[in-house]
């Protein structure tokens, strides 16, 4: 398949720039994957759709701070890094701005020096491997030195960090959102709760995979790179029984999906307790074990998770919801509304 397949014109002025006043009063495309229907509803609406004995599986990462601005300790340049994956204590993978001043040996002070990072290694795209140096707590300098790493495609200064994270978020780690959950408010998880739908919990730590493009012309060429996940046993457990008792999975993002996804082709299509990476690329032709329905925002064109969306719910019923979701001026990405496909 051609990248080009997954392309579609996008307004500039339909990015979303900020977050809604409300998480859940943003817009929801209803998206019926059988035959391709499409109703617009808000998002507090989702509750219609879910039936008790379903389970709604959210990615409870949180996102690092992780966007740190220092300078060469030498020149004085200007340096951006952007932290990627914890590899080892004090080691990181990061993203690095300009890469090409940044050499094994180079140092990077940020603040008044309290922290500094130096390059152990080089690595192609930009990438660069840092040993941290401090003294004190190193996520307790990160809150103090660094800011959220919001997508380039966000030109506004977000004014309240924390709408750049889901209400749930609990484990530290992510280099990005899982944004499909930003629209979920405590009151409505608990009324999601209250029909008798399970609410259960997995983390998957978004890594580098969200900033790049996909730059192979055959998207089978791709190589997706690695994501950290956990799932615990008792989680597992309840989707087990869900899938006994003829219950929906409902994954919240492409994240969670990512999760449940790798879980269950590495074991017959059950759920097990288990950590590790997952490179898992779906694109249509997938055959899904895991998940039967999906929340999801407008995703980037020609980006992986059009491709995820589209071996869902087919390719034309997706590029059909999108040229939809423009024509109706739908927010987009990050900060943008919403979809669910069921």
């Amino acid at each position: 398949m051609k990248i080009e397949e997954f392309d579609y014109d996008l307004p500039e002025e339909l990015i979303a720039q900020t977050p809604l006043s409300e998480r859940d009063n943003s817009r929801l495309l209803v998206l019926n994957k059988q035959n391709g229907d499409v109703t617009h509803q808000k998002f507090f609406d989702i509750i219609d759709y879910l039936n008790p004995g379903d389970t709604l599986v959210l990615n409870d990462t949180k996102v690092l701070p992780a966007r740190l601005i220092g300078e060469k300790r030498d020149t004085k340049a200007v340096i951006e890094l952007l932290l990627l994956k914890n590899l080892d204590n004090d080691q990181w993978e990061c993203l690095c701005k300009p890469a090409r001043r940044i050499q094994v040996g180079t140092v990077v002070s940020f603040g008044n020096g309290q922290l500094k990072a130096r390059c152990i290694k080089t690595a192609d795209q930009g990438i660069r491997y840092f040993e941290m140096i401090y003294d004190g707590i190193f996520y307790e300098l990160l809150d103090q030195l660094g800011t959220m790493p919001l997508p380039p495609y966000i030109h506004e200064k977000l004014e309240d960090q924390s709408r750049y994270q889901t209400v749930y978020a609990k484990e530290l780690g992510s280099a990005a959102a899982p944004t499909a959950g930003l629209h979920f408010t405590r009151e409505l998880l608990e009324k999601i709760k209250e029909k008798g739908i399970q609410v259960c919990y997995v983390t998957l730590h978004v890594g580098l995979g969200t900033f790049r493009p996909v730059s192979v012309e055959k998207i089978e060429d791709h190589e997706m790179h690695s994501e950290f996940y956990i799932m615990t046993n008792e989680v597992a457990e309840i989707l087990n029984k869900t899938k006994e008792n003829k219950g929906k999975i409902i994954s919240v993002g492409t994240t969670s999906t990512r999760v449940l996804e790798t879980i269950a082709q590495q074991n017959n299509g059950k759920f097990v307790g288990q950590s590790g990476f997952t490179k898992i690329f779906i694109y249509p032709g997938y055959k899904f074990q895991a998940i039967d329905a999906l929340v999801t925002n407008f995703h980037l064109p020609k980006s992986t998770l059009v491709m995820l969306v589209s071996a869902l719910a087919g390719k034309e019923n997706i590029m059909k919801a999108y040229q939809l979701a423009v024509q109706e001026k739908y927010r987009f990405f990050s900060f943008g509304d919403a979809m669910f496909i069921y």
